[in-house]
């Protein structure tokens, strides 16, 4: 319908289905997700949910069953030493990254500290944000889905990752920065939602140093990144973005400081 006239169209929709993860042969978590770089989403899940190092991954499966999909992670301990994390309480939304958590210290933790991390020029935040759209090839065609970008200091492009969840588009790109090449420090992300705690924590568990986030931040999320020195950058604009968190590493920042 386009000013009171109707047309009969096809339409391209985004996939949504159930990710079965399991970890040697333990089920773990069932999350909504679009069925594309599953292998790196296996690896960046491991890493931000604190469950095994990406290098103690032997194999990954991914299987397709009539329900959806099942992503089986071997790893070189299994967990019947004991040291089996519990599982979820309930499925894993596309919007949600922290759905059934069983305690609030598996919500709310904290990341250790993220390394110095190089210095960004004063226009690649703006560079990113102007290259992001012509490599997000399924949101193009569907308009449903989010992106998360790994940029160089400069802005240039190195890797993007997209998802209908905004968490699982995070950990489909920190799955795939753990291949060799490249160097974490030397770069910032760039996601297409708001900047949530998880957002936050996750990319601060990978290491990364500065987050960019084209809509606004939690309070809790800024709180999260003065604590573990991750730059965090909101409301990124063509020619705006606001600084919340350690501002030393973008060129341009008054004074260096921002408020408290």
């Amino acid at each position: 319908m386009e000013a009171g006239a109707s047309t009969p169209a096809d339409d391209l929709l985004a996939e949504e289905v159930p990710v079965d993860i399991r970890f040697d042969g333990v089920a773990f978590a069932v999350m909504m997700a679009s069925p594309s770089d599953l292998e790196d989403f296996a690896v960046g899940f491991a890493l931000t949910e604190r469950r095994i190092a990406p290098d103690a991954i032997v194999g990954i499966q991914v299987r397709e069953v009539i329900e959806g999909i099942v992503l089986e992670i071997s790893t070189r301990e299994p967990a019947a030493s004991g040291r089996a994390p519990a599982p979820r309480a309930i499925p894993g939304r596309s919007g949600c990254g922290l759905c059934g958590s069983r305690a609030l210290e598996e919500v709310l933790r904290r990341p250790a500290a993220v390394g110095e991390g190089g210095r960004l020029g004063a226009g690649a935040i703006e560079a990113a944000l102007s290259a992001l759209r012509s490599r997000q090839p399924l949101n193009a065609a569907t308009g449903a889905l989010h992106a998360a970008a790994w940029c160089d200091t400069a802005g240039g492009l190195r890797l993007v990752r997209e998802d209908i969840g905004r968490h699982n588009a995070l950990d489909k790109l920190i799955g795939a920065m753990r291949r060799p090449g490249t160097a974490v420090q030397d770069g910032f992300a760039l996601v297409t939602s708001r900047a949530s705690y998880e957002m936050a924590a996750k990319a601060a568990e990978a290491g990364i140093p500065v987050l960019a986030a084209m809509s606004a931040p939690s309070a809790l999320a800024v709180d999260l990144a003065r604590d573990c020195g991750l730059t965090l950058v909101g409301f990124t604009r063509p020619g705006r973005h606001v600084v919340y968190s350690h501002p030393q590493r973008l060129d341009g920042v008054e004074g260096g400081r921002v408020a408290g």
